[in-house]
């Protein structure tokens, strides 16, 4: 069908939240707001030692550190103190003593203990090879790789494959020690079906300067994604809450409790059955463009699990979503001066691609 890029409109399509019907007067207690906070940041996060990484709720502004855990997390005053005292806490990436006074949507970190009759879990990455990992550029304080498909960021309960943590051990790397002990120097993550590029921090310095960076969302993260059909507008953006789906606990999608969630979208090429996107996250949630564009019933190619077509996956000899992390730019934490990482195609999208321009 050729580029439809001429004439495009653009528009914010922030539509999709008006639909969804919107429960007035409960509002979620701060633990039950701490645990959506937790799973909306990591996945299936229920690690046995609780690792928990999450804002503070502007309602605890002021309250002393072992008050705010406790009113969070259910704990008893003593063993919040205990907590804080055995170094386990931490806010905005320092060491947080129990008398000191939280901040409202200040950063903490705490390792709680596990729940009763909950095995450990044993959170050290295993060193092994990760084949087909790209080491794209290395320094003193980061290290930035091309992810393939199938091996997930860190070690978590029940995977039993390889991670970037574990690769970069295997070939030699160390890490910063910052962080809960299974994510040690991950700043951020993609999707275990999700390829392309990540940076890890090497130093603390790296670690706390690039967390801030993506908390304050000012890190370029883009995606190429090729979508089923013609989005309208063909540049725009998706502003819709994203939860836990309502039936489906492995799913995600447009609810009206969910997380704000912002995805910003141009068309780079239109074909005749599909279109391919350069997408920007303005937020970070799991699943993002998977939820946001199968909400605009334009799901990317080969995502079932969001009601992709069977057959054109089958025809294109995908058995993963057509979504790529392509290109990462931000500001060195070392020297302030900003940085840009590409990542091309893996072969299985690039042969897809090239299947779906043939026939247009």
């Amino acid at each position: 069908m050729g580029d439809r890029s001429c004439g495009r409109r653009h528009g914010r399509l922030g539509a999709l939240t008006r639909s969804v019907p919107v429960a007035r007067g409960r509002f979620p207690s701060p633990a039950v707001a701490a645990e959506r906070a937790l799973t909306d940041r990591y996945p299936g996060a229920v690690t046995s030692n609780q690792s928990r990484s999450l804002p503070i709720p502007d309602g605890l502004h002021g309250e002393r550190v072992d008050a705010a855990l406790a009113r969070m997390f259910g704990l008893s005053r003593t063993k919040a103190a205990e907590l804080a005292e055995q170094g386990l806490v931490s806010i905005d990436f320092k060491p947080a003593g129990k008398s000191e006074k939280v901040r409202g949507g200040a950063w903490l970190e705490v390792e709680l203990p596990p729940p009763p009759g909950v095995e450990p879990f044993d959170v050290t990455a295993i060193a092994e090879p990760v084949p087909g990992m790209r080491i794209v550029h290395d320094d003193e304080d980061i290290v930035v790789v091309d992810k393939p498909v199938g091996v997930a960021a860190h070690p978590s309960p029940g995977w039993t494959g390889t991670t970037v943590v574990g690769g970069l051990a295997a070939a030699g790397y160390r890490i910063s020690t910052s962080g809960a002990a299974e994510r040690q120097g991950v700043v951020h993550r993609l999707d275990v079906g999700t390829s392309g590029l990540m940076v890890v921090a090497k130093s603390e310095l790296a670690y706390s300067v690039l967390k801030d960076a993506f908390r304050e969302r000012t890190v370029d993260k883009r995606y190429n994604a090729l979508v089923q059909g013609y989005p309208d507008p063909m540049s725009g953006t998706i502003d819709a809450p994203i939860g836990r789906h309502p039936k489906l606990d492995y799913k995600w999608a447009v609810t009206a409790d969910g997380k704000d969630s912002v995805t910003h979208y141009d068309t780079i090429e239109a074909y005749r059955r599909a279109t391919l996107l350069d997408i920007k996250l303005e937020t970070g949630r799991t699943h993002q463009i998977r939820v946001h564009m199968a909400a605009l019933h334009h799901p990317c190619v080969g995502d079932l699990t969001y009601g992709a077509d069977p057959t054109l996956a089958q025809s294109l000899g995908l058995t993963r979503q057509w979504l790529h992390a392509a290109r990462l730019a931000f500001a060195h934490p070392a020297t302030g001066e900003r940085v840009e990482f590409a990542s091309p195609y893996p072969e299985d999208l690039q042969h897809a691609l090239d299947l779906i321009a043939a026939e247009s």
